[in-house]
């Protein structure tokens, strides 16, 4: 699998994720099931030496915020939320990229 096709595979499944982790059909720890395994599975991608878009550096930012805050803030901080919302529906293709998204690849 190449680069471009993994970020946009996952980056539908990290929508479906943390919005059914917000909505409370899922508990946090499946959330860090699926950072664990995305991690795993980008180990099977070829050419990381494949420029990033920003529609990566975005998919790396909202990877590490969601296993980097503690599952109380995740859930509840309003400001967070807005911000991963606003990354989620870049995205998705219904949002414009968020200036300050620099995610790096692992």
């Amino acid at each position: 699998m190449q680069v471009p096709s993994f970020i946009d595979q996952k980056s539908q499944q990290l929508g479906f994720y943390l919005s059914a982790f917000w909505r409370g059909d899922l508990p946090h720890s499946e959330l860090q099931l699926f950072f664990w395994d995305t991690l795993e599975e980008w180990t099977q991608v070829n050419d990381h030496a494949e420029p990033y878009s920003q529609k990566e550096r975005v998919f790396w930012h909202v990877l590490h915020q969601l296993h980097y805050w503690p599952e109380a803030k995740l859930a509840s901080d309003p400001i967070l939320h807005d911000e991963l919302s606003n990354c989620l529906h870049y995205l998705d293709g219904r949002g414009l990229c968020p200036f300050d998204c620099i995610g790096i690849r692992p």
